[in-house]
């Protein structure tokens, strides 16, 4: 009995020894798996489905040729306790990379970003284009629908009825699978964001609340090509508004115009000027109902922080810069110059 006793005992610690040897050398191999770079330099995108598993996961990277196999993925995985915290998106892995390395960048959510710019001084219109012609594939159309939605429009919190001006001028970034609800608000949230920051510092007499601010702005960005003349531009405005002059700017026209028309026409004739339109700057006092299109940052900064000046006008000296005045005397010289003289002497030049 004390005989057959022993040979299980024996038995027992040379399955348990046979065990913990396959063991021992299961983690040695895991470890190596774990450390060793594996994969070629090219660039590797992989899309990791919400819900994903961590074995499926180690699937679809294994297939994509980012680790060199999915059981050990997977072991590795629970082994550092992180199933639960590997996260879903589209990835993208360069060059040969660690096991470890490839779990650091999933459990962090680094996944592929997508990016687009938009300029100063567009339309929603085009804004919209802009988005939509994205690599993030939004579609146009929902973007339309939203921009025109009462109920989106308050929930973004954008004030009064229309999104003009309020689709901030900047380079934005998201991952694929973003939506169109997402990136309108964010865009929105930056206009609102940049206000804020600028109206902090806004300079003393100048109240002027989201909605006048971003109109406001729109006119300045409008006005002018020459970043540096912004301030002295919101300056001469300003000056305006304070006397109860019209502010007489063209872009404004240009914008009422395209109200009327129904499209976008960069010519202004002298009958425009004269058409009453709330957005008619030549024949209303004040600002207009609404922005004119989308500000940035520099021109928001110069309507709640202008330079002091005297001045009442400027003109264009046909090179995208002005020439500021403080009277008529001074500015009918300045129209005699730049406006008469100028283009009369263009078109004796090309006639010769």
């Amino acid at each position: 009995m004390k005989k057959a006793l022993v040979v299980v005992l024996a038995l027992l610690v040379a399955v348990g020894g046979g065990f913990g040897a396959w063991w021992f050398l299961r983690e040695r191999a895991l470890d190596a798996f774990a450390q060793a770079p594996f994969g070629s330099g090219e660039t590797k995108t992989v899309e990791i489905p919400p819900g994903t598993a961590a074995l499926k996961m180690g699937a679809l990277l294994a297939r994509g040729a980012i680790v060199s196999d999915a059981d050990s993925f997977y072991r590795l995985a629970r082994r550092r306790q992180v199933g639960n915290k590997l996260k879903a998106g589209e990835y993208e892995f360069a060059g040969p990379l660690t096991p470890l390395q490839v779990i650091d960048k999933i459990v962090k959510g680094e996944v592929k970003t997508y990016r687009f710019t938009v300029p100063e001084g567009l339309r929603w219109e085009d804004i919209l284009d802009i988005v939509a012609k994205s690599d993030l594939k939004l579609d146009r159309a929902k973007l339309e629908q939203l921009v025109k939605s009462p109920a989106f429009l308050k929930k973004a919190g954008v004030p009064g009825d229309g999104i003009e001006g309020f689709l901030f001028p900047d380079t934005y970034v998201f991952p694929r699978g973003v939506d169109e609800e997402a990136v309108l608000t964010k865009m929105v949230a930056r206009t609102v964001e940049e206000y804020r920051r600028a109206n902090a510092h806004h300079k003393a007499g100048i109240n002027l609340d989201l909605h006048q601010a971003i109109t406001f702005a729109s006119i300045v960005e409008k006005e002018t090509g020459a970043a540096a003349e912004r301030p002295h531009i919101a300056c001469v405005f300003h000056n305006r508004m304070r006397l109860k002059m019209r502010l007489d700017t063209d872009p404004t026209v240009l914008y009422a115009m395209m109200l009327i028309r129904g499209k976008y026409v960069n010519n202004i004739t002298a009958q425009d000027l004269k058409t009453p339109h709330p957005y008619n700057t030549y024949t209303m006092v004040g600002l207009p109902p609404g922005p004119i299109a989308s500000p940035g940052t520099a021109a928001l900064e110069a309507v709640l922080s202008p330079p002091d000046c005297k001045d009442l006008y400027f003109v264009s000296r046909n090179d995208g810069t002005s020439e500021f005045c403080p009277d008529l005397k001074c500015h009918n010289a300045a129209v005699e110059k730049w406006q008469r003289q100028y283009f009369r002497d263009k078109k004796k030049h090309h006639s010769r």
